[in-house]
């Protein structure tokens, strides 16, 4: 198995920035892709910024160009740096993880395999 703790969450105004990070452990090894999902109350949850093992990035419309996704396999951290912060990017966010097949934000949330237990971002 694989435990995923995020942190990094907050409140910030409009045109803020954020940088959220995922801390994996367990069989890390076994992990192929990694992404970062928001839910908004009301709305299902999207996936917005994944990264393979060989450190391929995969960006949903909404925040492609503002969001980068990052990870540092030496400490098994997976980073989400956002910036131009907008009241529409206020979600719970979330880290996944899974094992195998392809990997992009196009995946649902239904085909990763580990959840991190999620961090609150509020923009005003």
């Amino acid at each position: 198995h694989v435990q995923l703790v995020e942190s990094g969450g907050g409140s910030v105004q409009a045109g803020g920035s954020l940088t959220l990070a995922c801390t994996a452990s367990g069989y890390t090894y076994s992990i192929h892709c990694m992404g970062w999902f928001r839910q908004a109350p009301g709305k299902e949850r999207e996936g917005i910024a994944s990264i393979d093992s060989n450190g391929g990035t995969s960006y949903t419309d909404s925040v492609n160009g503002r969001f980068a996704i990052s990870k540092d396999n030496a400490k098994n951290t997976l980073y989400l740096q956002m910036t131009s912060l907008k009241p529409e990017d206020t979600a719970m966010y979330y880290c996944a993880a899974r094992s195998g097949g392809i990997c992009s934000t196009s995946i649902g949330p239904d085909d990763y395999d580990y959840w991190g237990q999620g961090t609150q971002v509020t923009v005003s």
